[in-house]
């Protein structure tokens, strides 16, 4: 069942020009257009192209490496079919979903034939889980449901939530081969959203052994600690989640008010997993002091608690009563929603707040939690006034959501700051606002000179973001986690075309490439434990995040634990080989070749062992590694002084929290070692490496005594992978 769109007349097609002078016959063009547009002239050796079958997605012009191809003329592809919006007729106490999603079969098929198929899909790589687009979508487009739901898990258990509140703009839509092009993406949320409302969810099904006999304790219940007992339950280990909170669901459960996301959506994957055989301790908080006691009963832990600190603007005024954070306030707005009667009947607030009581509601905040508490103040009758200091046009709010709000009646003033708060009685009455200016998205706005204008309050919602909690930050070095773009950025993705339209106006001119190599860096992170058997994912990790962010951080984390398979102390050893990472710096030959002989002492029944140039050794490797050898060459001269070659250094600088990683290093020398070994200890101490090991090698010296002395140097780290003491957590 598919439908396909008519094909337009020549005459309104793209044309395609390959400057031959510049082709170098390379065929990256030909490899990843998706109509098949492009072919080889074998006679020239250069890129011929159809101008007839051309669709100008223009993903030639993005990946060609010498700009040998230009395309001018239209983008062939049909108008975007749009989701529904449904407008309440009262909003009084009316809290159902006001976000629909396409209307009929006939609506997704035709959205779903607008897309491409890239070889090199970039809506995959603008996704932080890598859901598979194309797959899902082609599965939908011959009416199977029930394969596209499959698509989707292998990378996603949220699929019904992450439809409705992921800002699809800045991350998959906006990586689109289409938005890419300076037209409009597939709508991908809302298929998405098609397929989980046709066909019920799979249930979570066991579909390994993997983890059979792991113990795992997982802290926090939102997106990030679900995906990561998802994954355990998944393959057979046995997870326990602990949640501070009377029910499960972190954010989804008190962040996102129901005509957003409906409860029973958000309480989908905890039905499931409760039903898979994973346990729920509620009303369970644990402290950064408890983390140990864990470690004693448990293989390993996973910290997904979530930010839930408001962040408390520096101001006069906001300890006075009807001062209140956006938790505190969805919390009871939903439950009065849902009930109805009395709202927010506090007595230490003297707050007696009704429905149909018209009331004047200051929200500090203009991004999409801030529309959240405006929108459910509305829904009170209420008089939501939204303030915001920076520029409408770079504002953190979803487009669409900002329209909602306000064709709901909210009322929104961007540019606008708190200057202070003033009450009566020790309650609050007056906000004192003042104006700012912003003229650049990169730039802090500035607040003007003048007076501070008086507004009449009766609550005012604090709701700017939130924070971790410092007490338990403080437990993890180096958390949380920047999101970085590395200055050499890794070819696949520079070749998929991602990076050559830095900012398209579909994903409001937000650099989509760059957004999405920063959120992989912190995913790949969160495969590797921040202390001995203790991984850290989420808003613990990067600070607040998306839902789709940590839910891809928690996966990445259970997953790093099922190959790990670490075992508290007392239990027999891991099931399966040990895994030997050799990394070396070599520049005559000399270093590489003791790597060599190093791994090959190594090599025994139980281990697996891997020799790489550190240039080659990233995140990934290193999180599948049960132990570390580091080896480098020395340079300098002994009186000017010698260290770890610099590639070595910058290499070492870079390393991510190895987490108590046992690691050995080495270092080959002409004339002296000096104090290449200590500066090596000390930089992979510094990132929680536990150095077991060290050895100098003698660069000339004769080859019985140098394998000798491998010999010995592989014996000492055999020792370090049969005992090795943990790391204390924390360190």
């Amino acid at each position: 069942m598919s439908v396909i769109a008519p094909p337009l007349p020549a005459a309104v097609a793209p044309h395609v020009t390959v400057l031959i002078d510049r082709c170098a016959g390379c065929q990256e063009c030909i490899v990843r257009c998706p109509t098949g547009a492009l072919t080889l002239d074998s006679a020239s050796w250069t890129a011929l192209a159809d101008d007839l079958v051309c669709v100008g997605c223009r993903q030639c012009v993005r990946t060609c490496p010498f700009s040998a191809i230009t395309v001018t003329g239209p983008m062939v592809s049909p108008t975007r079919v749009e989701a529904q919006t449904v407008r309440p007729a009262s909003l009084l106490g009316d809290h159902t979903e006001t976000r629909r999603g396409l209307g009929t079969w006939a609506d997704a098929l035709v959205e779903a034939a607008r897309c491409l198929d890239c070889p090199d899909p970039t809506c995959v790589r603008g996704c932080p889980t890598h859901n598979d687009i194309p797959g899902f979508i082609s599965a939908l487009s011959t009416g199977d449901l029930d394969g596209a739901h499959r698509v989707l898990r292998r990378t996603s258990i949220l699929p019904d939530v992450c439809s409705r509140v992921c800002d699809q703009a800045v991350q998959c839509e906006g990586s689109c081969s289409w938005s890419l092009a300076g037209g409009t993406p597939v709508a991908i949320g809302a298929l998405e959203r098609f397929v989980t409302e046709n066909a019920p969810a799979p249930p979570l099904t066991r579909s390994s052994d993997r983890g059979e006999g792991l113990d795992v304790a997982v802290v926090g219940s939102g997106p990030a600690g679900a995906a990561a007992a998802w994954a355990l339950a998944e393959a057979g280990a046995q997870a326990t989640v602990f949640e501070k909170d009377h029910a499960p669901g972190g954010l989804l459960r008190w962040g996102i008010p129901d005509f957003t996301l409906p409860a029973a959506v958000a309480q989908r994957p905890w039905d499931e997993l409760a039903a898979a055989g994973v346990k729920l301790r509620c009303n369970s908080e644990v402290g950064a002091g408890d983390v140990a006691d864990l470690l004693a009963s448990h293989d390993a832990v996973i910290i997904a608690n979530g930010a839930g600190l408001p962040l408390m603007p520096p101001v006069p005024g906001t300890d006075l009563q009807g001062v209140w954070d956006a938790t505190r306030f969805l919390t009871l707005a939903s439950t009065a929603l849902s009930g109805g009667g009395r709202f927010l009947s506090v007595e230490s607030d003297q707050a007696a707040i009704e429905p149909g009581r018209e009331m004047t509601v200051l929200v500090l905040g203009g991004g999409n939690t801030a529309m959240d508490v405006a929108r459910t103040a509305r829904r009170l009758n209420m008089h939501p006034v939204c303030v915001d200091w920076m520029d409408r046009r770079f504002a953190p709010v979803r487009p669409d959501e900002l329209e909602e709000a306000e064709a709901e009646g909210v009322e929104v003033r961007f540019t606008t700051t708190l200057e202070r708060l003033e009450g009566s009685e020790g309650r609050v009455t007056t906000a004192w606002l003042r104006r700012t200016e912003q003229t650049r998205g990169d730039r802090r706005p500035r607040v003007l000179e003048g007076a501070a204008d008086p507004m009449a309050v009766d609550l005012v919602v604090l709701a700017m973001g939130y924070r971790i909690d410092p007490a338990l930050a403080q437990d993890w070095p180096s958390s949380p986690v920047a999101k970085v773009v590395p200055d050499l950025v890794d070819r696949q993705w520079l070749g998929s075309g991602l990076f050559a339209n830095p900012s398209p106006e579909f994903a409001r001119h937000q650099p989509v490439g760059r957004l999405a190599v920063a959120r992989e860096s912190t995913r790949q992170i969160a495969a590797l434990p921040r202390a001995d058997r203790v991984w850290v994912v989420g808003d613990a990790l990067i600070g607040p995040s998306t839902v789709v962010e940590a839910m891809a951080q928690g996966r990445e984390a259970a997953l790093a634990v099922l190959d790990r398979f670490p075992l508290r102390p007392g239990r027999s050893a891991r099931p399966g080989p040990k895994r030997v990472l050799v990394a070396y710096e070599s520049r005559g030959g000399r270093t590489a070749r003791l790597a060599a002989l190093v791994a090959a002492q190594l090599a025994a029944p139980g281990r697996e062992v891997r020799s790489l140039p550190v240039a080659k050794v990233g995140v990934r490797e290193l999180a599948s590694a049960d132990l570390l050898v580091v080896g480098t060459w020395v340079e300098g001269a002994v009186v000017a002084g010698v260290g770890p070659a610099p590639i070595s250094r910058t290499w070492l600088r870079q390393l991510p929290r190895l987490g108590g990683l046992p690691t050995a290093i080495f270092c080959t020398y002409g004339v002296a070692p000096k104090g290449t070994l200590p500066q090596m200890t000390q930089e992979l101490e510094r990132c929680g490496a536990r150095v077991v090991a060290k050895q100098a090698f003698r660069a000339h010296a004769s080859a019985a005594g140098t394998n000798r002395l491998a010999k010995h140097f592989a014996e000492t780290i055999a020792e370090s992978l049969a005992v090795a003491a943990p790391i204390a957590v924390g360190q």
